[in-house]
């Protein structure tokens, strides 16, 4: 990530030498930025973090805001859209009005509301499931931890039944919203009566453990202090080095309406705007992505902040009212192909995903698939990318955006470039082990012949790695066990015999361990001790029909960065290896046991993982 920045601000100038050793920044660090003018600066920082991270992908969802009642027994002064029980303003809306607001084309319905103070909890739960049942392919993104406290209180059911009964009614994720400011002065001040930062905490990461993905908010630009945001930001921060169960962090800019708050301003300054969402994307190291909330900040400063640390847009957000009713000036709905149009013309690529951002489709030419780990990148540091623009993605799903003729070209798990042996090129660069890997690791409470019968856990980003671990399992240790592919994201493991992780994430867990799990075995390593052969995880290839010119192009890009990078993997790393949390020895160290070339007995592993695989799958 290594980029020069002239600074008019020179008290920048430490601050980025820091992110660019993988340092993490502090509370000093954070208010110095919100107390600099030197905004280009701080959001060409944040671009190049963002850049690393994700790419040149912006995310959006075809999604549905339902709000089911505006009544409500708090009272927060920032609020202009709840009302008391009893007011002429109050509305209740059944579950029929509810799904006659969805539509199949729908891949995310976000619900909060009023607290209600009648309303049993079976509504709530024939809500959630009602939709899955009438709309199975729409997901549940309901309740913030607001509601979640109120539920526990109301019903007395602890936090963890509220919550394991609405993932089993069909919850996918929870909503960051009523995280407002961690502050216990704002809190007094401002909505006394509301959850303060340690029930909002904890009932996150009880959601965490219990494999329930959440988001995280801020809400600023009212009487919050830059200390007050930076605070809040590193409390996220150390819960998500926990739990790691946030998806994305949305800065929420405060819609002053009628509330009677004096606010600095009558709204936030969209340079405002943009700092806050740069000084986040810097901030939270550990968060995949950072949302351009374009309700709350106008379509146009969205834009801009495509170029300032956010990679995600949300949605069409159909039927929102809370922001609205407190002022909000951007529209009430935005159709996919305004979001495709805008997130084109900042240079981007448009990707729409489901609720966990896994790949749905995605909108332009020349895009290279990038596997987002940290085993690739000596291939995509200093990568040129002339024509092309490049996709981080998890290797199935990399799979299945090839086979819908999406991506020209890629670093391809193996299974999908044997997949589509027949459309590709493969160019002669590869991801293959020596011996070990350290990142496909299978963590088992029994040993490998007592996995027979047993349910073992998949992680759902691999393509190939399942196929190994099934040709080890029965070729090399003659059992059957049977497979399951988890959720996206984070899982509750505990009910699995075994669980396999790839990537990063099986990093990260082999260094620190997994409660539960005291066996931990490496399947590069399973493979080589059996075969005396690498492995080949990956293979860069591109797709036949691409012209000769984008081929010739790719192959320079890919050839000039391996040339540049090969010799110095004791740096180009170590960024990416302390967001998971791993010393620059053990980047390096990790790194070095790769061969990125394909050689003869990369091609003769191949050949013969190819037969084993169609043996199992023949007995099958």
């Amino acid at each position: 990530m290594k980029k020069d920045i002239v600074f008019r601000d020179q008290v920048l100038a430490p601050i980025w030498d820091k992110i660019q050793r993988g340092t993490r920044l502090s509370l000093e660090d954070g208010v110095a930025m919100f107390r600099s003018n030197d905004l280009i600066s701080i959001g060409k920082m944040a671009h190049a973090v963002q850049q690393e991270k994700s790419g040149d992908a912006v995310y959006y969802v075809l999604n549905q805001k339902i709000e089911p009642t505006n009544i409500c027994v708090l009272e927060c002064k920032f609020c202009d859209f709840a009302v008391k029980p009893g007011s002429p303003e109050g509305y209740e809306m059944t579950i029929k009005q509810i799904l006659d607001k969805l539509t199949p084309n729908i891949h995310e319905v976000h619900i909060t509301g009023g607290l209600h103070p009648e309303w049993d909890w079976k509504y709530y739960l024939d809500m959630v499931r009602d939709i899955k049942s009438h709309f199975p392919q729409t997901d549940v993104k309901a309740f913030t931890a607001v509601e979640i406290d109120f539920f526990h209180k109301k019903f007395k059911l602890s936090v963890e039944e509220i919550l394991l009964q609405l993932k089993d009614a069909g919850l996918r994720t929870m909503p960051g919203g009523g995280a407002e400011v961690f502050s216990a002065r704002i809190r007094k001040e401002l909505f006394h009566q509301k959850i303060g930062e340690e029930v909002w905490l904890d009932i996150h990461k009880k959601a965490h453990l219990l494999g329930i993905p959440t988001n995280a908010t801020l809400l600023y630009g009212h009487i919050e202090t830059y200390e007050e945001r930076v605070v809040h930001m590193m409390k996220l921060r150390e819960l998500q080095d926990e739990t790691n169960g946030f998806l994305t962090f949305i800065p929420l800019a405060f819609q002053p309406g009628d509330t009677g708050i004096k606010a600095k301003n009558n709204f936030t300054s969209a340079i405002e705007d943009l700092k806050t969402i740069a000084i986040s994307r810097l901030m939270l190291d550990n968060f995949p992505h950072i949302k351009a909330y374009w309700v709350m900040l106008t379509e146009e400063v969205a834009s801009i902040a495509l170029h300032f640390g956010a990679d995600d847009m949300d949605g069409t957000v159909g039927g929102e009212k809370i922001a609205h009713d407190a002022g909000a000036v951007s529209p009430m709905a935005m159709a996919k192909e305004q979001i495709i149009k805008i997130i084109t013309d900042a240079g981007k690529i448009p990707v729409e995903r489901d609720v966990f951002y896994n790949a749905l489709h995605v909108s332009g030419e020349g895009i290279i698939g990038k596997i987002p780990y940290l085993n690739s990148v000596p291939f995509y540091t200093d990568f040129e990318k002339k024509q092309f623009t490049l996709l981080p993605i998890a290797p199935r799903r990399m799979g299945e955006l090839a086979r819908k003729d999406i991506l020209d070209a890629g670093l391809f798990s193996l299974m999908d470039y044997f997949a589509q042996e027949s459309d590709l090129d493969v160019l002669p660069y590869c991801i293959a082990t020596r011996d070990q890997v350290k990142s496909v690791m299978l963590f088992s409470k029994e040993g490998w012949r007592d996995l027979d019968g047993k349910r073992i856990g998949i992680t759902d980003d691999t393509a190939t790695s399942i196929r190994l671990l099934q040709v080890l399992l029965e070729k090399k240790y003659g059992v059957r066990a049977h497979l399951e592919r988890m959720q996206t994201g984070i899982n509750d493991c505990s009910r699995f015999d075994a669980v396999l992780f790839i990537g990063d994430e099986a990093l990260k867990r082999n260094k620190f361990g997994l409660d539960g799990f005291e066996l931990v075995f490496d399947l590069a390593r399973e493979w080589y001790d059996w075969q005396k052969l690498p492995f080949v995880f990956a293979v860069w290839a591109v797709r036949s029909a691409c012209s000769d010119a984008l081929k010739s192009a790719l192959l320079d890009s890919i050839s000039r960065s391996l040339a540049r990078n090969e010799n110095r993997l004791d740096s180009i790393g170590t960024i990416h290896g302390a967001r998971i949390q791993l010393t620059p020895a053990e980047t390096t160290e990790y790194l070095q046991g790769f061969n990125y070339r394909l050689g003869d007995r990369e091609r003769a592993a191949m050949k013969l993982f190819k037969i084993l695989v169609a043996e199992v799958i023949v007995a099958s």
